[in-house]
């Protein structure tokens, strides 16, 4: 575990002030910029440890937004059990496939993975669909089967993964986006922990780190959703800049590992 100093944790609490900023502002896809500011801006060397620190920060994030969804009764508990449940044993695959995997090598393929990402956000998503939809025999096959592919991609890297989850619940439920959001954080939520916890049992968390990381992220997200209401009529507009963003670091980031593998 490196010595990181003051001033990498108070960039780390700038990093997650911009995060939870993010994710107040455009509502998803704030959380895959985890990773690349801890590694670039806080400077933590180890791509493994960075992934490790972002996995436990973003799950706490997403439990703490998990109980506001709740009392606004827009969780599908049995719905989003079933697949946490299958996700969780797909993150805990996928983050010990993660561990093993070379840091540069595994930081370029996270960019490919943020371009993806950027293109999701461009999408538009329908808001129609079925709010009293149940679990029954149908769909729980494509729970399980979307829960655990989920889960691994977001083990693997380090991420919650709700820009995948959203859609998987929307698809194998055709329940409407509002309870596809807060059934996510479950997901989001489970997948988190279990990454952080098999990435901490090789010593791969920095705990401090991620405490000031939660706590910059609980104040930028405040002010990302106060900001939000005000800009609500330009969400699309939002969106497309913040997508680009995400091309710019992913752009970025590829660089840099091409460089770090000599490839350059």
């Amino acid at each position: 575990m490196p010595d990181l100093s003051l001033l990498q944790y108070l960039l780390g609490s700038g990093a997650g002030a911009l995060v939870g900023f993010s994710l107040g502002l455009v509502g998803g896809g704030g959380s895959i910029l985890a990773v690349p500011l801890i590694v670039y801006l806080v400077g933590v060397r180890d791509p493994h440890l960075a992934i490790g620190t972002s996995a436990f920060a973003v799950a706490a994030n997403a439990g703490a937004n998990l109980l506001n969804h709740a009392r606004h009764g827009t969780v599908k508990w049995k719905i989003a059990g079933l697949f946490a449940a299958a996700g969780v044993v797909g993150a805990l695959i996928g983050s010990t496939l993660g561990k093993g995997f070379d840091g540069e090598k595994l930081l370029g393929l996270f960019a490919l993975l943020m371009l993806g990402v950027g293109a999701l956000m461009l999408r538009g998503r329908s808001t129609e669909g079925d709010p009293d939809v149940v679990l029954t025999r149908q769909n729980a096959p494509k729970l399980l089967a979307t829960g655990g592919a989920t889960g691994l991609l977001s083990g693997f890297f380090g991420i919650g993964g709700g820009f995948l989850i959203v859609p998987g619940l929307m698809a194998s439920t055709r329940m409407p986006i509002y309870q596809a959001v807060g059934s996510s954080l479950v997901g989001v939520t489970a997948f988190g922990l279990t990454t952080a916890i098999n990435y901490a049992v090789s010593g791969w968390v920095d705990w401090a780190l991620a405490g000031v990381f939660i706590a910059g992220g609980v104040a930028g997200g405040l002010v990302g959703a106060r900001l939000a209401k005000r800009l609500s009529a330009s969400k699309g507009m939002l969106n497309t800049v913040f997508a680009g963003l995400i091309f710019v670091v992913a752009a970025y980031m590829l660089y840099r590992s091409a460089q770090a593998l000599g490839m350059l």
